[in-house]
This record gives structure tokens, C-alpha cells and sequence, in this order.
């Protein structure tokens, strides 16, 4: 299991894709005790460097760095942005069973073939100066 990230947590998502903003925007209307901070890769003004982690590393994953400097990937991030809702039982039980040793395996291989096709997905509407927000200011 990986370890617990210390809040509040960065979740680097890519706003431009309709999948990735509808996922991150669930999160964010969510009560999250400002555990949450977004930031939307595909903005202008994103600068990657400062993280020490590529646009193209960016843009192939999800990614969430905690205010530890922990960087989460992939389903690991999945796995700390639920740790951000821990009155929540339906998270509680997901990121129980994204560790579980037989399910981890198969939850990786999902989200790299999602990665994958994600580009080739619906852009999301309202985009069209170069950057989307999501819902929350």
C-alpha cells in the first residue's frame, strides 16, 4: 500500500479532456476540507518544470504530488485523491480494493489502456481560448 499523502494534495489533470475534467470536477463538488487543489495541465500557463516531471509524463497519466513532494501516479493517484474523503465509504472501499494484490495488477493494466485511448477522446467543450476550467473557482 502506498503511503498516505499529507494534504492538501495537487491533482495535475488534463482539462481539455472531457473524461478527465468530468472525473476531477466530481471531486472538487465534493465537501474535500480544501484537501484538493487542481490544476489543469493543458492550461497556458502551466510550466511542468518546476515538478520535475515532463507535459508528455504529465499528459500520459494522471498525476497527484502531495505537500511532501510525494509524487502518485496513475491508479496510485486515484488511490490518494480518495484518501482526501475519508467520510466517505464508497472511497474507502476502492482504495481498499485498488491495493488488493490480485486487483492491483488488472486496475494498472485498465488505466494504461485507458491512458492510451484517452487522447483520441471528445475534447471538452468551452475550450476554445486554449484553456478550461472546471466548475470551482
Amino acid at each position: 500500500m502506498p503511503t498516505r499523502p499529507q494534504f492538501p494534495i495537487k491533482v495535475f489533470y488534463d482539462g481539455s479532456c472531457s473524461v478527465c475534467s468530468a472525473e476531477i470536477e466530481h471531486y472538487l463538488r465534493q465537501e474535500h476540507g480544501g484537501r484538493l487543489q487542481a490544476v489543469d495541465i493543458s492550461a497556458p500557463g502551466f510550466n511542468p518544470e518546476p515538478h520535475g516531471i515532463t507535459q508528455a509524463d504529465f499528459m500520459y497519466e494522471l498525476h497527484v504530488i502531495d505537500q511532501a513532494g510525494v509524487v502518485y501516479r496513475g491508479v496510485v493517484a486515484f488511490w490518494a485523491i480518495w484518501q482526501a474523503f475519508p467520510a466517505v465509504p464508497l472511497y474507502r472501499v476502492l482504495g481498499g480494493v485498488i491495493n488488493i494484490p490480485l486487483v492491483n495488477p488488472v486496475a494498472r493494466l485498465l488505466y494504461k489502456a485507458f491512458a492510451r485511448i484517452r487522447p483520441y477522446l471528445s475534447k471538452r467543450r468551452g475550450c476554445d481560448d486554449g484553456t478550461c476550467k472546471t466548475g470551482r473557482k
